[in-house]
């Protein structure tokens, strides 16, 4: 597997130095630009499309979120939030970081954040990959790609699953409260590193699964992925604005809004026209 190709940004000059230092000791990892300021960032990862941003949050002129805010959509690489302070933790989950290190940063802790980051990149390979064979099958066969989808899972191609197929209730532990959240209220799930937002009910509920293991206790025929880490129920679409780049936003019940990632614009065209 080849390594991933990073861009440190930071704006003191020592912290990158020592940040490059300590990850060319990691061969997952190999670091093809050095950034001072968010500005530089945008332009290097429009540049070099790097699989990972090592990013620090707070920088003069441009922070490390708005440096998130101004990527495009599929050129956005895996961010690493690399930081002195802790306070920002839950606002970096939820523009999707895969991990968030605290300065001074550890050995152990760094080596832990690019595993963190090849798992997913693997991922999303595999995801990739799942995508393609779906298109060649729809090709062939004429199908949905929620019918070839339910197929694999052993599901009737008009959607309709046996009563034991899909869970009914997911279960979330918080401590030692045990909620049980009904599937058919689960209107999106986001994800946030190693957690999963499941948004039920006006009601956001925090459960540690991947977005893998999550998409597949979801019934495909209801549950759309729309984004790398966003999965809607379809049930809850009210409509969709086309953007001028070709991609959608889905609007939902209640007023949430959320991007279509030009990735999965075809699967939701598909579903708007049916």
């Amino acid at each position: 597997m080849t390594s991933l190709s990073a861009i440190i940004v930071d704006d003191e000059h020592l912290a990158r130095r020592g940040l490059s230092m300590r990850l060319q000791q990691l061969p997952e990892v190999d670091v093809i630009a050095e950034c001072g300021n968010g500005q530089e960032a945008l332009l290097a990862v429009a540049q070099h499309s790097p699989d990972l941003l090592f990013l620090d949050i707070q920088m003069p002129g441009m922070d490390g979120f708005e440096v998130v805010e101004n990527l495009q959509g599929d050129d956005m690489p895996m961010v690493i939030f690399v930081t002195a302070y802790n306070e920002y933790a839950v606002d970096a989950f939820k523009v999707h970081a895969i991990d968030y290190v605290l300065k001074p940063i550890e050995d152990d802790r760094l080596h832990e954040a690019v595993q963190r980051a090849v798992a997913h990149r693997d991922q999303e390979n595999s995801t990739s990959g799942k995508e393609k064979l779906i298109k060649l099958l729809m090709s062939v066969t004429g199908e949905s790609a929620a019918g070839i989808e339910a197929m694999a899972e052993g599901v009737s191609t008009e959607g309709a699953s046996s009563q034991d197929s899909w869970p009914e209730k997911i279960t979330v532990k918080d401590g030692n409260d045990i909620q049980f959240i009904r599937v058919a209220d689960i209107e999106w799930v986001d994800a946030a590193g190693d957690y999963m937002c499941i948004h039920a009910t006006g009601k956001t509920h925090i459960m540690r699964i991947t977005m893998k293991q999550l998409e597949a206790m979801l019934n495909p025929a209801l549950f759309l992925r729309v984004h790398r880490s966003t999965i809607v129920n379809n049930r809850c679409v009210t409509g969709a604005q086309t953007l001028t780049n070709g991609e959608y936003l889905l609007n939902l019940e209640g007023g949430t809004q959320l991007k279509v990632s030009r990735s999965y614009k075809d699967r939701i065209r598909e579903f708007l026209v049916s």
